[in-house]
């Protein structure tokens, strides 16, 4: 696979697979449950039906393929990391948050079912992970000695060293002095985060050695990182129809993003920087690393 062929038939169809298996094994996992009411679980489908990339779970699964780890087991973490995410999507359109109507083009769940089935439902999400994380049956044996270390980094990225706290950093940091530090240390955080724990979390459950992880977590800092300036600047030029939502909402809001720190072109070369970076930190790991490196021009290029 050409590494810079993020275009071809190959790479999309691949992509296309690892989105179906990744949805499939969604509706596994949420299936309906006589005991969990009806508008709860309608409300957890929604959202994480709600047509998005998948992009984290194929990280995930990208690694796995990468260092030999069996896709159906880590197509449990995959769904989890989605899971995640999609719970922090709820909370963050909240009106107490982001207060946003759109997501992915359609009615951001509040909107929908309500403030109050939307919190729970996001917690739902949330929890529903770490059960599916958790599940001892379901590893080979040789890999439970590790699934501890693999809920640690989960609930360290997710939390309020991570995912969290990056999104507290965000909210304090509106109508602020522009800091160059500080806007990389919320895109960290928010987003970052649960990248770093995509592409680290196999590796962890494979109890994969220092040199190994180090390329993982290099590769994930790099491309999550890139990823949100990428948000950053789509939500300030990017095309609705493309995205979603609505664009400009950070400049109203007064977020501190890349481009309000150094400028839309600038922004633009450091995600080149970043991915390129990304790439390289992949170097080590030999040639089973195509599909992942192809994955970060992907995201890298991503309605530009």
């Amino acid at each position: 696979m050409s590494l810079l062929d993020f275009k071809s038939n190959q790479f999309q169809k691949k992509l296309k697979s690892k989105q179906q298996l990744v949805d499939k094994a969604l509706h596994f996992f949420l299936k309906k449950q006589d005991y969990v009411p009806v508008k709860l679980h309608r409300s957890m489908e929604y959202s994480i039906f709600s047509g998005g990339k998948r992009l984290r779970p194929i990280l995930c699964l990208a690694v796995a393929e990468t260092i030999q780890l069996q896709e159906s087991i880590a197509l449990r973490l995959a769904c989890a990391l989605e899971l995640i995410h999609t719970y922090s999507l709820i909370h963050d359109d909240l009106p107490a948050l982001d207060d946003d109507d759109f997501r992915r083009g359609r009615r951001t769940n509040h909107v929908v079912f309500g403030e109050a089935l939307a919190i729970l439902s996001g917690d739902a999400l949330l929890t529903l992970a770490f059960q599916i994380l958790a599940d001892y049956k379901h590893y080979p044996s040789a890999y439970q000695k590790n699934i501890p270390a693999i809920l640690y980094e989960l609930a360290k990225q997710a939390g309020y060293t991570g995912m969290v706290g990056g999104q507290v950093e965000d909210i304090l940091s509106e109508h602020v002095k522009p800091s160059f530090q500080k806007v990389i240390n919320i895109h960290r955080g928010k987003t970052g985060a649960l990248f770093l724990a995509s592409v680290r979390i196999p590796a962890i459950l494979k109890g994969k050695t220092s040199p190994i992880l180090k390329s993982l977590t290099l590769f994930g800092e790099k491309s999550g990182l890139a990823f949100q300036i990428i948000d950053d600047i789509l939500n300030e030029v990017g095309n609705v129809k493309i995205i979603g939502k609505k664009t400009g909402s950070d400049l109203k809001k007064g977020k501190l993003t890349f481009p309000k720190v150094i400028g839309i072109e600038r922004s633009r070369e450091k995600v080149k920087q970043l991915t390129q970076e990304a790439i390289q930190a992949l170097e080590p790991l030999g040639e089973k690393t195509a599909f992942l490196k192809t994955l970060a021009l992907y995201m890298a290029n991503r309605s530009f």
